[in-house]
């Protein structure tokens, strides 16, 4: 009787065990999106920059799969966020604009004199579209949300889209109140004046992280940096001032593109600052991970919602050889970091494949063995096979809807890619532009009329997709004047132009002083 005792405690002791060890087999990974916003594809180490440092951001590309011809959906930041939550393209969702960006005849109160009218667009993510965390959170996740939002106002922040906690996220595109506290945050509260909200998005990151490590978690960090307006400390811009002056200061750092200037070196030290305080951020919530011991169970994707900021705004970093950035129509503007870390996988390091930020939704989903949600992320595929090895290609369109003018410079324009070209559609004129991709090129070898079968079958089905979607289209302003137009252009070249390259020459400069305490960055004592 006492040995069947002791078979059966053995027994049942064995079964436990195995029970437990099942348990942690079958437990669904965890997921960390980490989104930069406004960060170039060339303004990280890893893909090519020899003056921004970003080490931390480095090694975890390394440890992914670094797709080269990852897209964003759009080439300014509300839209290509809704499609991130959506897994839609701009013009199914209708938020084709940065949300607050005016549309119409508001249009002419920007005094730019354009041909056209943008068109109006979707000032909130749809409520009827469940989000990427909505999809999670029906699976028992806990979802979590810091940083920059701007997919609507309240009734549309993130807690009302399937976020259960919410630091930071509200209306705003931008830091309101700088990137040193105090800030004018109301999902954010102040605690120490001259903090960075930058590292702060990470701390509250990683305390979830750390609070949540025995559950299953959804964390969405979305820096709003390296977003207007640059800010940084004293020392990374002394720092980053001295790289500049060893790497030799060009005497001009401007070109002309066809409405704005644009930057053409990577030499502005108080971006470089920003820059590396993002990847000291991030740094900061991987050591989360590993420290809680749920580095090996989680995915993390890093990326950007659109190009670096060559024109417009503070014109901040370079996209060369990239042509364009934020808000522009070529590469420059949509091409992004694209790094997808899955831990148990290690078949490839890198794809050639063009993927796109709608490719997230499913993706996600398909990795952790949830059930996809098709009528959802429509214009999204799961990356799954790819990131296994077992595919080599998918074959489709990938579209782009842009009926705006922006602040950067580009211009309405529609695109469709497919087979290895791009074909770009004017607004203004019904021109039209061909690319041969991938390339490294400034999207300035227009191939069209080499290949005019090719436009053409293109551009019907570009035609055809966007009557499909119901897209919003500009439309010419009976107001239109050439004059003023041209001398608006004028005014780009002979004053603005010759303006950035001083304040170029000043931010350089070994006495440049923003003001008395460095954006707020240094605290004194009353």
């Amino acid at each position: 009787m006492r040995l069947l005792s002791i078979v059966f405690i053995l027994t049942l002791f064995g079964c436990n065990s195995k029970q437990q060890d099942d348990a942690k087999v079958v437990k669904k990974p965890n997921v960390l999106f980490i989104l930069v916003d406004d960060l170039g594809y060339h303004d990280l180490g890893v893909t090519g920059s020899t003056f921004y440092e970003t080490p931390h951001v480095d090694n975890l590309a390394n440890e992914s799969v670094m797709f080269t011809n990852g897209y964003a959906a759009s080439r300014v930041c509300s839209p290509s966020r809704a499609s991130i939550m959506t897994g839609k393209f701009t013009a199914r969702h209708g938020i084709t604009d940065w949300i607050g960006a005016k549309a119409g005849e508001d249009w002419r109160k920007r005094n730019r004199h354009d041909k056209m009218l943008p068109a109006n667009y979707v000032m909130q993510l749809p409520k009827q579209d469940i989000t990427i965390a909505e999809a999670f959170k029906e699976h028992g996740y806990k979802t979590f949300f810091a940083g920059k939002w701007h997919l609507g106002d309240k009734g549309s922040y993130p807690e009302d889209h399937g976020f259960d906690i919410n630091k930071g996220g509200f209306h705003r595109g931008g830091p309101a109140g700088g990137f040193f506290a105090p800030w004018s945050n109301p999902k954010l509260k102040n605690k120490q004046k001259g903090e960075n909200l930058t590292m702060r998005l990470a701390n509250e990151t990683a305390d979830f992280i750390s609070k949540h490590k025995d559950s299953t978690f959804f964390a969405f960090l979305s820096f709003y940096a390296v977003h207007a307006p640059i800010q940084t400390t004293q020392g990374k811009w002394a720092k980053y001032r001295k790289k500049a002056d060893s790497m030799g200061i060009a005497e001009s750092g401007y070109e002309m593109e066809r409405v704005l200037p644009f930057r053409r070196v990577q030499d502005n030290p108080v971006y470089g600052g920003l820059v590396e305080s993002m990847d000291d951020a991030v740094g900061v919530v991987l050591k989360a991970l590993k420290d809680n011991g749920v580095d090996d169970n989680t995915i993390v994707v890093f990326t950007s919602d659109n190009g670096g900021v060559a024109s417009g705004d503070h014109y901040a970093t370079s996209n060369l050889p990239l042509r364009g950035g934020k808000g522009y129509q070529w590469e420059g503007g949509i091409k992004e970091p694209f790094f997808i870390k899955v831990p148990w996988l290690k078949s490839i390091k890198s794809s050639e494949v063009p993927v796109v930020s709608t490719d997230f939704y499913p993706t996600l989903l398909d990795l952790a063995d949830l059930p996809l949600k098709q009528e959802q992320h429509v214009d999204g595929v799961s990356l799954k096979p790819l990131l296994e090895g077992n595919q080599t290609n998918i074959d489709r369109p990938l579209f782009w809807h842009y009926p705006h003018y922006g602040n950067q410079g580009g211009e309405p324009s529609s695109i469709i890619q497919k087979d290895g070209f791009k074909l770009i559609h004017y607004w203004e004129d019904g021109r039209e532009e061909l690319f041969k991709l991938p390339s490294e090129e400034k999207d300035t070898q227009n191939v069209i009329e080499q290949h005019p079968e090719i436009a053409k079958n293109l551009s019907n089905e570009l035609s055809a997709w966007l009557k499909e979607v119901n897209a919003e289209y500009p439309l010419t302003d009976p107001e239109f004047d050439q004059d003023k137009r041209q001398q608006h252009l004028q005014n780009m070249v002979n004053k603005k132009w010759p303006n950035l390259e001083k304040q170029r020459k000043e931010v350089l400069s070994q006495d440049f002083k923003p003001n008395e305490d460095w954006w707020g960055s240094q605290v004194y004592k009353d």
